[in-house]
């Protein structure tokens, strides 16, 4: 009996220890929100609205925070992961992330950049021979002609590739193209549905326009020719293993599926289904412990925990505007007012003052949104699952950044 009492509190103490070894790696340690000039009523207003927009069944649920290289100042969650789902929203849930793969793959190509596995001016064509005889389509007519400009690795870095996507061209001969071409069922890989691309014409010269698309899809596609891995690999290596993100994956093992966040309208993939596509445009699922990870390594300048990921020079480079003066903004979602990196939105922190410091970041068809504010030294996480429903929600990821703005000004 003394033996088993021995082993029993020997056992007691090895799974203490490891519980607390799990706290201590977690990524998300509270500080004080007034470290942030965030105060308690400020907190409560934002509650408050957040559960508004559950009681007003527009989401299930949804969880937002702030933090810097300190820790976490603000973690406000409200509502569960499902509507029929009691389990509330915690940073565990695992939401599908959608365009927030973009940020992650912009990364991880210029990690490949930094290794000479591939250089952002080299052609498209260099990786996937399609793209090597490229024509432009002229919308009305639907006549087509040689493209004059190559299409570089940066221009699908930066959305200036003229590929588009057929949502964002219904009703034109090109949107008929690329309903009719691309495969979208998740049953084609990656490289084969950047073929498919590159058979089709362009909707404008590379380089002279931006236009949101699957230019990181074809961008994933890329990094698996250079690098002679598939993207899953390559995330992994580069970025998920350093980092310790070992909760971001294209598809969700199933005994993870009762974290999936779901939506209350509408109807999102199933993700736990293993398909071909590896999706660099937006095919990630992830949560929030671990997309912390990647935004404070992005704060800090490349380097999280002692895991660099890229050069700090690298990650200024990825900084720098390049919507410049030459390239048309009919297109872009935020017309004259912020800009395009190489991989993430450019904002002003102060809508006043356009030409003064930027955020960056980008966010998911699904409701979610991160950002980094190096000027004011904080990263923003927002993520809820939202497929259609009713207009009008009293809180989604545009009202969270400004909240977010307005208590810490």
């Amino acid at each position: 009996m003394k033996l088993i009492l021995q082993t029993t509190a020997a056992a007691t103490l090895l799974l203490a220890g490891a519980m607390a070894a799990m706290a201590d790696d977690s990524s998300i340690h509270k500080i004080d929100p007034s470290a942030f000039g965030i105060d308690q009523t400020e907190i409560a207003s934002i509650r408050s609205q957040m559960q508004a927009a559950v009681d007003g069944n527009h989401i299930a649920g949804a969880l937002l925070l702030v933090g810097n290289n300190d820790g976490v100042g603000l973690l406000e969650t409200a509502g569960t992961q499902g509507p029929d789902d009691a389990t509330p929203v915690d940073e565990q849930t695992i939401f599908r992330i959608y365009s927030m793969t973009k940020p992650i793959v912009s990364v991880a190509a210029m990690s490949m950049v930094e290794d000479g596995l591939l250089s952002i001016d080299d052609p498209v064509g260099k990786y996937i021979p399609a793209f090597n005889s490229l024509e432009i389509i002229d919308q009305e007519t639907g006549d087509t002609r040689p493209a004059q400009n190559v299409m570089t690795v940066a221009h699908l870095l930066t959305h200036k590739s003229g590929l588009v996507q057929s949502i964002f061209a219904m009703g034109t001969t090109l949107g008929g193209l690329y309903e009719a071409n691309v495969p979208s069922d998740g049953s084609a890989t990656a490289r084969e549905v950047a073929d498919s691309l590159g058979n089709l014409p362009l909707l404008f010269e590379p380089g002279t326009a931006w236009h949101y698309g699957h230019s990181t899809d074809v961008l994933g596609a890329v990094l698996e020719v250079a690098a002679g891995q598939t993207l899953d690999v390559i995330l992994n290596e580069r970025i998920f293993e350093p980092l310790g993100m070992d909760e971001t994956t294209f598809y969700v093992s199933a005994d993870k599926a009762s974290r999936l966040a779901e939506p209350v309208h509408g109807a999102m993939g199933d993700n736990t289904i293993v398909r071909p596509m590896l999706s660099g445009g937006g095919g990630l699922n992830s949560t929030t412990e671990d997309y912390v990870r990647f935004a404070r390594m992005l704060l800090n300048g490349g380097e999280y925990n002692g895991a660099r990921i890229l050069e700090e020079e690298t990650l200024a480079l990825m900084q720098e505007e390049r919507i410049t003066d030459d390239v048309s903004r009919e297109y872009f979602f935020y017309g004259d007012r912020g800009g395009w990196s190489l991989g993430f939105h450019l904002q002003p922190v102060d809508a006043s003052d356009p030409e003064g410091p930027s955020n960056f970041g980008w966010r998911g068809i699904g409701g979610t949104l991160f950002l980094v504010d190096p000027a004011n030294e904080f990263f923003m996480i927002y993520m809820e699952q939202k497929r259609g429903g009713p207009r009008g929600a009293p809180f989604d990821n545009n009202v969270a950044q400004r909240v977010v703005y307005g208590a810490i000004d």
